[in-house]
């Protein structure tokens, strides 16, 4: 025997709204209380050119002064912190989607690196740290004679 069930989809949707504004309430808490500024790590890019390697990281809203560039044994460190505005009430946002608090970014160095000669600038948000080559790592173009053989 089959039984039928009455459909009613707007009750389910009624449910599903319920559960989506909970959730959704649930996150301004946790926004507002600070608990989720939590650690987060800047997106970068790194390429070489031939004299020097170039790291660029993306760090808008970042005071220089919570902003600390180290070069040693043979590793490069950024670390910073990015503070949670107090400018607005924290009753007044609507969306809080950026991650706010420390960081900490650690990439290798090869052999090729000059560690005295790296220089950091930090413009428009975006950190550029230039690290030189040392000379014996930049390409050397050699120019060979041919000679004809005559045997």
């Amino acid at each position: 025997m089959t039984t039928i069930t009455r459909w009613r989809p707007f009750r389910d949707l009624a449910n599903f709204q319920e559960q989506f504004n909970q959730l959704i309430e649930n996150s301004y808490e946790t926004r507002g209380n600070g608990s989720a500024l939590t650690t987060w790590s800047p997106a970068v890019d790194i390429y070489e050119t031939e004299n020097e390697l170039v790291m660029k990281a993306d760090l808008p809203d970042l005071n220089e002064k919570d902003l600390d560039v180290r070069v040693e044994n043979n590793m490069l460190t950024i670390q910073g912190e990015r503070k949670f505005e107090k400018q607005v009430s924290e009753d007044n946002y609507l969306r809080v989607e950026r991650a706010y608090g420390s960081f900490t970014r650690s990439f290798s160095l090869p052999n090729t690196v000059n560690p005295e000669g790296v220089k950091a600038d930090y413009s428009n948000g975006v950190l550029t740290v230039t690290l030189p080559k040392k000379a014996e790592a930049k390409p050397k173009q050699v120019k060979v004679n041919v000679s004809k053989n005559q045997n």
